[in-house]
């Protein structure tokens, strides 16, 4: 399957903003939307041009993507299955990226990155409701209980990740229980509580052409 291997900082420069794809990088001075807040390329630092309506409506969708690391076929699917659901369409599509394995897992806390995320699930270090799951688009439900594996609950990258993580940064939707290494996706996510700044309905604009 195909995945981006370049510099994940490229993503965020390319949008001119943090993606938050490096974990601890992203709010050290190391960032480099810091010093080189532009494109990346010989002339990112001459792109003034104004965008057309289609561009900016491309580039609010690749931010999206890029952000929860999902390739084109996935997020367009999300996307399909949005709009058949009640309910507005651009709060549905937020919905299903945040109801993501990986997703969910960066969001408690467990890895640094939805990168890392990734990697720790293909690798089997957590289950669901007692059951392995390798699966990083793997869709959860209310009420689904994650934890790490017993034999993976001495994992640095783990540990020092739930360090940084403070009580008050678990979003509404989640509990997370730090002493077991343990996490409840409690519901499904309402819009407005998503901690993730986009406009929905210029990617519906987009897919609706």
């Amino acid at each position: 399957m195909a995945r981006y291997t370049d510099a994940n900082c490229k993503l965020c420069r390319r949008e001119r903003q943090k993606l938050f794809l490096k974990g601890t990088k992203c709010f050290s001075e190391k960032c480099p939307i810091e010093s080189r807040n532009y494109p990346p390329g010989q002339h990112g630092m001459s792109r003034r041009s104004r965008m057309t309506d289609y561009a900016v409506q491309l580039r609010e969708k690749q931010k999206v993507r890029k952000t929860y690391g999902v390739l084109e076929s996935q997020f367009r699917k999300y996307f399909e299955e949005a709009s058949k659901k009640s309910g507005i369409t651009g709060d549905n599509l937020v919905r299903f990226l945040e109801r993501r394995f990986d997703n969910t897992i960066y969001r408690l806390g467990l890895a640094p990155s939805r990168k890392a995320a990734r990697q720790l699930i293909l690798h089997r270090h957590f289950s669901v409701n007692g059951n392995v799951v390798n699966i990083p688009s793997f869709l959860l439900k209310s009420g689904d209980a994650i934890m790490v594996r017993e034999k993976s609950k001495k994992l640095e990258i783990i540990h020092d990740s739930m360090k940084r993580m403070k009580d008050n940064m678990i979003v509404p939707w989640l509990s997370l229980d730090k002493a077991n290494m343990k996490g409840t996706f409690m519901k499904e996510p309402v819009r407005d509580e998503v901690p993730f700044i986009a406009n929905e309905q210029l990617i519906i604009e987009l897919y609706s052409k």
